[in-house]
């Protein structure tokens, strides 16, 4: 019933939007030691902090003029949309012509579930592609909405010749910064300052080609996005060059502020392979030797748009980015007093506090003994000088440090801090967030009851499927400590992940029905909450989806444990007090196996440091498990680090033993 009526009410509306207005190397240099775990803080800077760009109105229109025409040309109208870099909308518009709609891609089986197979408005394709752009690149890495459908398909790259291959490195990122995620900020909600971020996405981060990102003097100020061709889904063949028209439109807004060539993604690869940026260069433009103008743009091409909850309500009109870094971004530097490593940024109200401060855990009346504020901080302290330490896998140049974003959570999800690198890609906050929260939910004695307490009959199902995958009836209730690469194992259309032949995961979609819009579990649990955005975004419904994802029951009021939905690949570890799980530790922002490393040592250090808490103990972890897979035995995973990490030592194998 759930399902039919978010499917309903998405393809019933008229969807029609007010027209008013990996990697590195061997290392080269010898870097200072670390030293072992202590209460000391982070010596000295690691990181530079970005410059303090932005794009101002007459950029932005700039941006705007340039994808009019190459869409002009191309004979193809287009909604542009464009964002700053924490996601706040900057201008939404539409040129005459240009399509209301797009259809998601459906199930290949014709048995369309969750976001396939749906009439979305083109100006929400737009701001996702945008946001994506925006939020999945940095100083050091520049990636693109293809980028982004390269790396979270079934098999890594996505290609004929791939069958049989592990699924992409960020399999589940697209069901992140959802509209209702409680960590993202809103449009013009009262009480808060306007334009701090991270904002959300109307249909989380994209896979459909035609977002790019935008620079100025090498600093990743926002992105741009497009739709036009009425079709929002993926590419699924990387092996061939596609002739994407909006792709095209997209690169053309990006003259004069194009990612540096260094840092595109075509320059970074994962596992050996090397991730894709574009289909299309720039001497290919149509429009790539004219300088139009906006205004020769607006109106004779189009308007300005206003969009429910993203952008110009009631009037619409061009608004300047703001400033990454600043005390109005909602993202800037943490004082001595906020958090105690110097290189630090945290998330603020755009009016100077901090919104998630460093605190004790919330949980005593569940777990005995919550985490304390001085266990926060140990947590949080030793996970970021992990991360100073570690060789970054998808930042440019090679030997770069990581730069991630770590968040803590207690055993009910409550967030305890959050903190990350100065230059750390903007959707690692997010997803970091939900690692954090999968991983104390699923190993949480009341996992299985609450799961199976969900009002949809499709969630529900997954709870039984689970303990029968694992041969346990109490894999759901607190005996067994999952890390979110087990989650993330159990969440592929195949088990072991890429084997094709094999039975799916207990938590993903048949692979017949499987694509990156319909993953399982994760996209089930907020069918609802999208569908109820989205009829906010088109004005059929007056109420938009509250600032709280999933129907799982509460844990505290108003509270539940996926409060920003369930997350499925590596970066996250459960807290224990002897056998008792009593919060967790997600990251994001780099490679899944520096994610892992820097939440498990982290956590290993901390608890080395006070004592009294640490890593699940080794008994209780999931990859104790053995699955029967055919004629063998698939053991489960736990935590997954890279041989040789740090840029500061030799030391391999760093994770094993502990």
């Amino acid at each position: 019933m759930r399902a039919r009526f978010a499917t309903s009410l998405i393809a019933s509306t008229a969807l029609i939007i007010g027209s008013c207005s990996g990697g590195g190397g061997s290392s080269t240099a010898v870097l200072p030691p670390t030293p072992s775990p202590s209460a000391s803080p982070t010596p000295s800077t690691f990181y530079a902090v970005p410059a303090a760009e932005a794009l101002s109105i007459a950029d932005v229109q700039t941006v705007i003029a340039r994808a009019a025409a190459e869409a002009r040309a191309r004979n193809l109208p287009a909604v542009i949309a464009v964002s700053d870099r924490v996601g706040n909308i900057l201008a939404v518009f539409r040129m005459t012509g240009a399509r209301a709609t797009a259809l998601t891609s459906p199930a290949g089986n014709g048995d369309s579930k969750d976001a396939q197979n749906l009439t979305v408005p083109a100006e929400g394709g737009a701001i996702a592609k945008a946001v994506t752009g925006a939020y999945l690149s940095s100083g050091g890495n520049a990636f693109s909405t293809r980028t982004a459908s390269q790396i979270v398909q079934e098999h890594f790259p996505p290609a004929p010749g791939a069958v049989g291959l592990e699924s992409g490195p960020l399999f589940g990122v697209q069901f992140s910064s959802l509209p209702c995620s409680d960590l993202v900020a809103r449009f013009g909600t009262p009480g808060t300052s306007a334009l701090i971020g991270p904002k959300r996405s109307p249909l989380g981060l994209s896979a459909d080609p035609g977002g790019f990102p935008l620079y100025k003097n090498g600093v990743v100020v926002g992105a741009i996005g497009v739709m036009a061709d009425g079709v929002y889904g993926f590419d699924a063949n990387i092996t061939d060059i596609d002739n994407d028209p909006e792709e095209a439109i997209a690169l053309a807004g990006t003259v004069g502020f194009e990612a540096p060539e260094t840092i595109r993604a075509n320059r970074i690869s994962v596992d050996g392979t090397q991730l894709r940026y574009t289909d299309i260069d720039y001497p290919a433009l149509m429009t790539a030797s004219q300088t139009p103008s906006f205004a020769a743009t607006a109106p004779a091409l189009g308007n300005l748009v206003s969009v429910i909850g993203y952008f110009g309500v009631p009037t619409p009109a061009i608004i300047a980015g703001t400033a990454y870094g600043t005390e109005a971004s909602g993202i800037r530097a943490a004082t001595p007093a906020e958090f105690a490593n110097r290189d630090a940024f945290i998330l603020t109200n755009g009016s100077g506090t901090s919104r998630f401060p460093v605190r004790a855990g919330t949980d005593a009346a569940d777990v005995g003994q919550a985490l304390t504020l001085a266990e926060s901080n140990a947590i949080l302290e030793e996970a970021f000088r992990i991360m100073t330490r570690a060789r970054a896998q998808i930042r440019m140049p090679l030997d770069s440090r990581a730069q991630v974003t770590i968040s803590l959570v207690d055993s009910r999800g409550q967030i305890l801090g959050v903190v990350r690198g100065p230059d750390a890609p903007v959707f690692g906050t997010d997803v970091s967030l939900q690692k954090a929260r999968t991983v104390a939910f699923f190993s949480h004695p009341r996992a299985g009851t609450e799961l199976s307490a969900d009002p949809s009959a499709d969630v529900r199902q997954y709870a039984p499927a689970f303990l029968s995958f694992l041969g346990n009836q109490n894999a759901l209730s607190g005996q067994i400590a999952y890390g979110d690469r087990t989650i993330g194992v159990l969440a592929r259309p195949y088990f072991p992940d890429g084997e094709v032949g094999r039975p799916k995961g207990p938590l993903s979609r048949d692979i017949a029905q499987f694509n990156p819009l319909s993953t399982g579990l994760q996209s089930a649990l907020v069918l609802t909450n999208l569908g109820q955005h989205l009829g906010f975004v088109t004005g059929a419904l007056s109420t938009d989806t509250p600032a709280r994802c999933t129907f799982i029951p509460d844990a505290a009021p108003g509270q539940n444990r996926l409060q920003n939905g369930l997350q499925i690949f590596p970066g996250a570890m459960p807290i224990y007090r002897g056998t008792r799980m009593i919060g967790a530790i997600g990251i994001s922002g780099d490679g899944i196996d520096q994610d892992d490393m820097i939440s498990f040592l982290g956590l290993h250090n901390a608890g080395v440091r006070l004592g009294g808490f640490g890593n699940a103990p080794i008994s209780m972890r999931a990859d104790q498990i053995l699955i029967p897979v055919g004629n063998r035995q698939v053991r489960l995973r736990y935590v997954g680090c890279p041989f040789a990490p740090f840029l500061d030592t030799a030391e391999q194998n760093v994770c094993q033993g502990l």
